[in-house]
């Protein structure tokens, strides 16, 4: 065996020494065979896996994630995996799989060519350390890579165990997965919203709903989205953002966004008021300054900033890593960051709830305004 280290200073490596992400990218570059069996990833290092199999033309690879069962996966992480998982199943290489049986905490990479393992690396790594980020740079990893016939062997048998059905399955067939919700950072640092704890969240869930209404989110499905019938699609109210640019030289924003409502609601008693502003409270936990306005006040958006609804819609979609934020919608042709139907089933949410908590909070101005719940949901837990 041979020690592989992290290089981090004060604790850089040494002449002779070699890191665990070189020594896996070496190995990964001589295989036709990856299996690898760790306690946690994250979507980072489940995409790095893909461009290293796709790269290196792995034909066989098994990637088995153990912890996130019982405590709880990442949505982002969770997404990335199921997505990868499908294609691979698809393309007949291998799979995701995840432990049912118990918590799973080992870390083992083990690489075969032709039929035999020749290396393996364990030790304190998770799959994250392939892919470094903000979140693991400083964190520092032991391990030890063998190529002992014998050692491989017990290594390939550990792995093979891990793999029945009595202790994993497929990604694929996991009910019940309990996913941990992502951080929306779309909204980090924009001046008209802030955060609130989730206790005062709580509270206002507890409120008596004096009135609630309920809006669709009208999308197209995947294979829609290049059909402009004037209906919807670039016209709906999640992607207006692909609709015509309103100056020939800047395209659209991907957060603008224009929630409209119908007659159905607006004509509700208690429906807010044309032009006359009012808190909302997010059920992830932010905060700001919301009215209705255009014609029959069908238009809901927030007051100051046209991109914080959106910012708060798709930014949720974008950290749970179902759609990639759009940098430019006038150069995506393909509608790549445009929200369809599966992106929302997905997600497991598909409209939005406004409740009305009875609860009023004073603004800048010192005038009371009325405070209301704003909420992203779908058929579940509207029966609930």
């Amino acid at each position: 065996m041979e020690l592989l280290y992290s290089n981090i200073l004060p604790l850089g490596t040494e002449d002779g020494q070699e890191t665990i992400i070189d020594s896996f990218n070496e190995q990964i570059a001589k295989a036709d065979s990856v299996e690898i069996a760790v306690g946690y990833t994250s979507a980072a290092s489940i995409t790095e896996l893909e461009m290293l199999v796709e790269k290196w033309n792995i034909k066989h690879v098994c990637l088995t994630i153990g912890m996130y069962f019982i405590e709880g996966m990442p949505e982002g992480a969770y997404h990335t995996a199921i997505k990868l998982n499908q294609k691979w199943r698809e393309s007949g290489i291998g799979e995701i799989r995840i432990v049912k049986a118990f918590k799973y905490h080992g870390k083992v990479y083990c690489f075969s060519k032709d039929g035999m393992p020749f290396s393996a690396i364990i030790g304190s790594a998770n799959l994250g350390a392939i892919k470094l980020e903000a979140t693991n740079r400083r964190q520092y990893e032991l391990s030890v890579i063998t190529k002992d016939a014998c050692e491989l062997a017990k290594i390939q048998e550990h792995i093979s165990n891990l793999n029945e059905t009595r202790c994993s399955a497929n990604i694929a067939e996991i009910k019940g997965m309990p996913l941990v919700r992502e951080v929306n950072t779309a909204l980090n640092g924009i001046e008209l919203v802030t955060s609130v704890p989730q206790a005062n969240v709580a509270f206002y869930e507890r409120c008596k709903t004096y009135v609630s209404f309920l809006l669709q989110l009208k999308v197209p499905k995947a294979a829609e989205r290049h059909m402009d019938d004037g209906k919807h699609f670039t016209k709906s109210n999640i992607n207006v953002c692909y609709a015509a640019p309103r100056s020939k030289r800047k395209a659209r924003d991907w957060y603008e966004t224009q929630l409209t409502v119908g007659a159905d609601i607006y004509k509700m008693e208690g429906y807010p008021e044309k032009n006359k502003p009012f808190f909302v409270v997010t059920d992830d936990g932010y905060w700001f300054k919301a009215h209705t306005t255009s014609d029959n006040n069908k238009q809901f958006s927030a007051v100051g900033d046209e991109l914080i609804m959106g910012r708060w819609l798709k930014g949720r979609l974008a950290a749970a890593g179902i759609v990639k934020p759009v940098n430019n919608t006038a150069e995506d042709t393909d509608r790549q960051g445009m929200i369809t139907q599966e992106m929302l089933d997905e997600y497991g949410c598909d409209r939005l709830q406004f409740k009305k908590t009875g609860q009023t909070a004073l603004d800048e101005d010192g005038e009371r305004l009325d405070v209301w719940m704003l909420s992203f949901i779908g058929s579940a837990d509207e029966q609930r």
